[in-house]
């Protein structure tokens, strides 16, 4: 068993619940295997069209952390009868656009009745079996490469409070609508030996994850991360999602901040996000090419930090 799950012990399963990654991978023959994976969530925006193509960009992400190419998606939503139902179809349009955008298609879906809307999609991709990038796999003087700026939590739950700049809405909505299709790609070109999507657990918990599954330590460079502009101002003023506390919660056992990161600076770093960037752990001598390659392409991306020897746990200076 793995937490409340069953495990499967399939030959063609090589990725599923012993080793839990971003998506399921199963193999069809000696150059093919599936990518399976899915994710929903209610409204992180005010415009249906933007919150789906949020979602679909989020759901499509953990193709792309494994290393793979989406090809369908099928429609996950719920909906309010009490609501315009021109809300949804522009739920549906932001989200199909945006897997259009990806050279994948939807190809249907299930939609049920429920008091609050979400949305979300179930996507299949495709991988070679010897080309998957798994969240296991990280080595001892890896160098950590992150695309994309944080901070999406804070920025929408300022929005909900009716307290965000719309200029910094309108910058979170571009960073989470954006793919995360051509850092997957330029990933694929270099030796990176892990890869995973940053989400709902924040940059930190997503790092425990592969430094526990990798037998790792992370090492995380505070003044090196990216942050979405207001992120840091609204943390400041204490507007954080719910997950947050979950998250720190959890994670802080295997969390441990130089004693110069200051409160804020250390919630943000639970900050649950949104269709976040691509944490990779690369060969060393390789991570200046491949951080070059990323903002050549026009991918915002820095390298963060370094895996050491150690057991799971992540230090933040």
């Amino acid at each position: 068993m793995t937490g409340l799950f069953p495990t499967e012990n399939h030959p063609a399963l090589l990725v599923g619940l012993d080793a839990p990654d971003d998506a399921a991978v199963y193999q069809l023959n000696t150059e093919q295997a599936i990518i399976s994976t899915m994710d929903f969530f209610p409204p992180v925006v005010d415009d249906p069209y933007a919150f789906g193509a949020i979602a679909a960009a989020n759901a499509l992400s953990d193709v792309y952390a494994m290393g793979g190419t989406p090809i369908l998606a099928m429609n996950l939503a719920a909906f309010p009868d009490s609501l315009d139902i021109a809300i949804l179809s522009d739920i549906l349009r932001g989200g199909a656009e945006k897997v259009r955008e990806a050279g994948a298609v939807v190809a249907g879906g299930h939609t049920i009745t429920d008091r609050e809307p979400k949305y979300g999609l179930a996507v299949t991709g495709v991988v070679h079996p010897s080309r998957i990038i798994p969240k296991k796999g990280a080595l001892p003087g890896d160098r950590l490469v992150l695309t994309k700026p944080l901070g999406t939590g804070v920025v929408t739950t300022a929005l909900k409070e009716q307290r965000a700049d719309p200029n910094h809405v309108e910058a979170a909505i571009a960073s989470m609508s954006h793919l995360n299709a051509a850092a997957s790609k330029i990933a694929q070109q270099f030796d990176v030996h892990a890869m995973t999507d940053i989400t709902g657990f924040g940059l930190v918990g997503h790092a425990h994850e592969m430094a526990h599954l990798s037998g790792v330590d992370i090492h995380i460079d505070y003044s090196a991360l990216m942050w979405l502009a207001g992120a840091r101002e609204y943390g400041a003023m204490g507007i954080y999602p719910g997950g947050m506390s979950r998250n720190r919660s959890y994670f802080a056992r295997w969390t441990h901040f130089d004693e110069a990161i200051d409160e804020t600076a250390q919630k943000l770093l639970f900050d649950p996000q949104t269709s976040g960037g691509l944490l990779m752990s690369v060969a060393p001598a390789q991570a200046a090419d491949l951080l070059a390659a990323l903002i050549g392409a026009g991918e915002t991306a820095n390298i963060i930090g370094d895996a050491m020897p150690g057991g799971g746990h992540v230090f933040v200076v």
